[in-house]
């Protein structure tokens, strides 16, 4: 799924990145801090409302990031993306995911605030343990 040449509407949208890290890892985030991160399944959501529109946000989110920007860019250094669900939509469903993820079984916040420095939910990514 981390082709890059994928095809995705240039039209706004919501994304989840679902990324998938097979050890504990040590990762420093940015401002956040350093964390360790449990192996398992992450899930990042993330809207593209800016230019370009989601194939420019996913076109980035699976390159590698030589200058890391967003939160996303430091845990794709350890944690390939594994699969994207999208939608085009002018509606952003960012923290309506979210929070649906939040509820998940088995979900857990890794890292507060991860994704979501702009908003007020309590994070944009989520961890599921490796079954």
């Amino acid at each position: 799924m981390t082709n890059a040449a994928q095809t995705f509407p240039t039209r706004a949208g919501t994304y989840v990145l679902i990324l998938r890290l097979d050890a504990d890892h040590m990762l420093p985030i940015g401002r956040l801090g350093t964390f360790t991160l449990r192996a398992g399944w992450y899930t990042y959501v993330g809207s593209a409302f800016g230019g370009g529109g989601l194939a420019g946000r996913l076109k980035h989110h699976l390159m590698p990031a030589p200058r890391p920007h967003w939160h996303i860019d430091y845990l794709r250094a350890a944690a390939p993306v594994i699969a994207v669900w999208w939608i085009a939509d002018e509606h952003p469903y960012e923290h309506e995911w979210a929070a649906a993820l939040q509820r998940s079984p088995g979900a857990t916040i890794p890292i507060p605030r991860f994704g979501a420095s702009d908003c007020r939910c309590p994070a944009h990514l989520f961890h599921f343990p490796a079954s």
